[in-house]
């Protein structure tokens, strides 16, 4: 029971990583709060407290702010997962891409920190969802790319600015078999020889779970991370660790 006693909000709690993340900290007994665009997911757990919000939305964040406020006074944890991934390059990418992926993965962390760090208690943490996308750019996710190198640039910022008060970190996946996974494979000339090869170079010999990823949003939550704040924490596998050589091959 790691964050008992704790309140918990973690935005893009419906699939996925956030899923997890939000099971993760229930079970180590916070109250937590998730939030999404569309009505309530059929199979969430009745104590989950839902509300439906876009994060890319000013306002709609600020009626967030006053449902933690009014149910549970203040905020202890503040996970910023919500996001979306376009598989298309730059010069594909339309204006409405723009407006979605960017909205969701770089305005709609900006807008949920805005509204929510200054409810939070003194011993606060935040936690970004960035990426190793955001440091290598993987081929046909132009925006998504430069969403994550966004939010890797602010999480620094918001530590520095905002300690000793909140920390904040962000947390990098490599490789996590979700829908979003699915999708950047299936642009490749041929998906199942690049998920292989893919497989190939993490030295774990497997890919990651969005457990891997609740795991370490876990340890930042909680009170052994307490001398820790704008770092970004890589959790890949060992996929980033090794040199382009194809390890098969050696």
């Amino acid at each position: 029971m790691q964050l008992e006693g704790k309140v918990a909000l973690v935005t893009g709690g419906r699939q996925g990583i956030g899923a997890a993340i939000v099971q993760r900290f229930e079970l180590e007994g916070a109250k937590v709060v998730t939030c999404g665009r569309g009505a309530r997911p059929s199979n969430m757990a009745p104590n989950i407290d839902w509300v439906q919000a876009d994060v890319s939305c000013t306002k709609q964040m600020a009626k967030l702010k006053n449902h933690v406020v009014t149910h549970y006074s203040a905020l202890d944890v503040l996970v910023n997962n919500a996001g979306v991934q376009i598989e298309k390059t730059l010069v594909d990418t339309s204006d409405e891409d723009w407006d979605l992926l960017m909205g969701a993965n770089a305005k709609g962390v900006f807008n949920a920190i805005r509204s929510l760090l200054p409810i939070m208690t003194s011993s606060g943490s935040i936690i970004n969802m960035g990426s190793v996308s955001g440091s290598t750019a993987d081929p046909g996710l132009a925006l998504y790319n430069a969403s994550k190198a966004f939010v890797h640039g602010l999480t620094r910022s918001v530590a520095v600015d905002h300690g000793p008060n909140v920390r904040c970190n962000a947390i990098c996946p490599g490789w996590i078999m979700t829908a979003m996974s699915d999708s950047a494979f299936a642009v490749a000339s041929n998906p199942a020889a690049a998920k292989q090869d893919a497989l190939a170079r993490h030295p774990t010999g497997r890919f990651g779970t969005p457990a891997d990823i609740a795991n370490m949003a876990l340890w930042l939550a909680g009170r052994e991370s307490q001398f820790v704040t704008g770092q970004l924490f890589t959790v890949d596998g060992g996929l980033t660790a090794a040199s382009p050589l194809n390890p098969s091959l050696f």
